[in-house]
């Protein structure tokens, strides 16, 4: 990757994110942008004193957070609505990757539909990495979760053209129902027997799995790819915490079977429930 943006409120999970951003800049040597956005919707002496404020903020951080320190980097306050500003910014500065901060954990975790990085997901097109946890290192595990779509196939070859799926160890996860097992389990099949179709299934899915990657083009090196019957999310999850994730790659606005990695479906529960970093990959728009 060449460009990226990084967008603050000046809160603690934007630090994280442009501590993130500023470790991914130097390890490939991209030139990063922070943007904060002022909110438009107010008197033009108060968006004055905000940018003037913010740039100054933008310009202290570079100087305190270790992250940000022998970056190509430059600040860049705008007024406008946050997820508008963001795409905007992104627009203008040919950026590769958005990074943000997580949503805030309320109590209520549906408060994320609606705000600043659903939006920025759902009506733009550029890759988006929500930052969860502090980072420490390079990202050196990273779960992919696929449903054999074309946004599954795309927002492989994203990862890989990021740089973000070299020289780790990669898990390429896919959830399916088996659709048979309920018709022998009324038909009252013996228990070996479903199971015996359950493992057929998975060792089916797994070369399938497979194809798919050699035909997204995803060079990683031997990935680990798995199959697991069950509802999506909580393959992900489970598979997320058993191979010790820092990353999990998904795509946006896919749909096959009963399998959906469309946001307000899987990719977003995976964003609001999930505690590791997530890189979000839309389709293209048109």
């Amino acid at each position: 990757m060449r460009r990226i943006l990084a967008a603050t409120d000046f809160s603690e999970r934007s630090a994280r994110a442009l501590r993130r951003a500023g470790m991914l800049a130097g390890q490939f040597s991209a030139e990063l942008t922070l943007l904060h956005v002022v909110d438009d919707d107010q008197p033009e002496a108060q968006i004055g004193r905000e940018k003037t404020a913010s740039e100054a903020t933008l310009k202290e951080q570079i100087q305190t957070l270790p992250e940000l320190r022998g970056v190509d980097c430059r600040t860049l306050v705008v007024a406008a609505p946050p997820f508008d500003g963001i795409l905007r910014t992104a627009e203008s500065t040919a950026a590769d990757l958005v990074v943000m901060g997580s949503h805030r954990k309320q109590l209520l975790r549906d408060v994320f539909i609606g705000t600043t990085i659903e939006r920025a997901i759902r009506t733009g097109s550029f890759p988006v990495l929500m930052v969860n946890r502090e980072p420490t290192d390079r990202y050196r595990r990273v779960l992919a979760a696929v449903d054999l779509s074309e946004a599954s196939a795309h927002a492989l070859r994203i990862g890989s053209k990021l740089g973000l799926l070299d020289d780790i160890d990669l898990t390429v996860a896919h959830a399916f129902v088996p659709l048979a097992k309920g018709a022998m389990y009324v038909g009252g099949a013996p228990r070996s027997e479903m199971e015996k179709y359950v493992r057929d299934e998975q060792s089916k899915l797994r070369t399938e799995v497979r194809s798919f990657l050699t035909a997204a083009g995803v060079k990683a090196e031997a990935p680990s790819c798995r199959a697991a019957e069950g509802d999506p999310y909580e393959v992900i999850a489970a598979m997320a915490q058993e191979t010790e994730s820092e990353l999990v790659v998904i795509g946006t606005h896919g749909r096959t079977g009963m399998t959906k990695m469309l946001l307000g479906s899987v990719a977003e529960q995976v964003m609001r429930r999930l505690d590791i970093d997530v890189l979000a990959v839309p389709l293209p728009r048109g």
